[in-house]
This record gives C-alpha cells, sequence and structure tokens, in this order.
C-alpha cells in the first residue's frame, strides 16, 4: 500500500515573477548562520554568483533590504540578514505554518483515493 500525502511549495511573486520561496528561505537562513553569502552558497551547493543574484533580487525588488552586505578588507567582507529581512523570514514562516495547518485539516480526502 503506498503512502498518500497533500504537498505544498509556496511562492510569492512580485509584477508575475518569482519572488519568494523555499530556496530563499534556506539561503537566507544560511547566510544569518555563517555570517557570509559565499558560505551559504557552499552549504546549498550552489555557485557564489546564483546566491548573490538571489540577494541582490530580494534587495533590490522588496520594499526594503533583506540582508546588508560588507565588502572584504582586513577581517574579511561578510553579509547580515536585516531586521526587516528577518521580520519577512518570520512572517512566511507563519503563513506556511496556517498553510500546513489546512493540509492538515483537509487530509480526509487522501481517504478517498
Amino acid at each position: 500500500m503506498s503512502k498518500s500525502e497533500i504537498r505544498l511549495r509556496c511562492w510569492i511573486t512580485l509584477e508575475q515573477q518569482k519572488f519568494f520561496g523555499p530556496g530563499r528561505v534556506e539561503l537566507l537562513n544560511w547566510v544569518e548562520k555563517e555570517g557570509s553569502v559565499s558560505k551559504a552558497a557552499k552549504k546549498m551547493g550552489m555557485s557564489y554568483k546564483k546566491a548573490w543574484d538571489m540577494i541582490h533580487d530580494l534587495n533590490t525588488r522588496g520594499q526594503q533590504p533583506f540582508v546588508t552586505l560588507r565588502k572584504g578588507g582586513r577581517k574579511g567582507g561578510g553579509a547580515e540578514i536585516t531586521t526587516s529581512g528577518k521580520q519577512f523570514l518570520n512572517k512566511y514562516a507563519q503563513l506556511l505554518q496556517k498553510l500546513q495547518t489546512v493540509i492538515e485539516e483537509e487530509s480526509e480526502i487522501l481517504r478517498l483515493l
């Protein structure tokens, strides 16, 4: 007997283009943990350029920047999630939890399979 489940991936779009979703959540979480875009990219197995492009997109298309970047120097560069970026991550997590609750409440449909 196979196991059935309802799965959902939630994306937020701006001007009919993907803006925020699971990949960017993961990237921002790694940036927060590592303090670096390059280290976050490495943890995710993606190129630095792709990670930087994602951060640049968040920072330029969002109402406020998600990440602040510090250029390298004697102490090296770094990255930090902004307060508004953290707030957005929290709101997105709340949205996902609400959606998961709906999925759990409606999971009786699986019995009809």
